[in-house]
């Protein structure tokens, strides 16, 4: 790995729309090699065909089965030689009251942003040991710092990301390998449209009618890989201005 993000092989989940997309957009703009993965194919092709990122640089991944993961990954090694960095975006936000007992919500959301993000990692760490570098980046949540009524399981699966990060970023050391979470507040993406109960989709739209453009996140992540390699940006939490929790 070297200074700045041209270069760079990036492998994005979630990258159909949100801020796996607006991520794509930026470092694709900065010289990134990227490599998409989303369970929307037809919206990857139609971003792969607007950024010209070439043959083979989406994958349809859906990220609660590992074996699609793997192979994302593997792709972006066979097209490029190498992964330098894995975005871990992939997530859901079906939140609700815990009485209300939406145990299928609960399963989605522990699939996704936990699994999800250890699938990440199980596939982009063997090639980083292997080039004895990388950076892995995993998208956790303000709702990872605070639990508010209705968010008890989503919080508690971006709580997880966190954790997770911080076990690995001390298991990596001997790899040369960086770790990053990133924390974002209300950004404007699908998150929203992934809440099954009116009255609470209703109360959070509320809560996005400040939310601020995915490019925010984009240029976080942008931030993260482009320090030098010495230079291991663990965690940056970021909301709107407006926003009070």
């Amino acid at each position: 790995m070297t200074h700045g993000i041209e270069g760079k092989v990036v492998v994005i989940t979630g990258a159909s729309s949100g801020l796996g997309e607006a991520a794509a957009r930026r470092l694709t703009r900065e010289g990134a090699k990227v490599v998409l993965g989303a369970r929307r194919i037809d919206r990857l092709e139609t971003l792969a065909k607007e950024l010209s990122l070439g043959e083979g640089a989406v994958v349809r991944t859906d990220v609660t089965k590992a074996d699609e993961v793997k192979r994302l990954v593997d792709q972006a090694v066979a097209l490029h030689g190498r992964i330098d960095v894995m975005v871990n975006n992939a997530g859901l936000m079906p939140l609700s009251p815990l009485e209300r007992c939406k145990v299928a919500d609960w399963d989605r959301m522990i699939d996704v942003n936990i699994k999800g993000v250890l699938y990440g990692i199980a596939a982009a760490l063997p090639h980083m040991k292997a080039q004895q570098g990388g950076h892995i980046i995993n998208v956790s949540s303000v709702a990872g710092h605070k639990v508010r009524p209705g968010g008890a399981v989503y919080a508690a699966t971006k709580h997880a990301v966190r954790v997770i990060s911080e076990g690995l970023r001390q298991e990596v050391k001997p790899y040369n390998i960086r770790t990053t979470i990133i924390s974002p507040g209300a950004v404007l993406s699908e998150l929203p449209d992934s809440i099954t109960e009116p009255d609470v989709a209703e109360a959070i739209g509320k809560v996005y009618a400040s939310a601020i453009a995915a490019d925010a996140f984009a240029s976080i992540v942008a931030f993260a890989i482009g320090q030098p390699d010495d230079v291991d940006v663990n965690e940056i939490l970021f909301r709107p201005t407006k926003q009070e929790f």
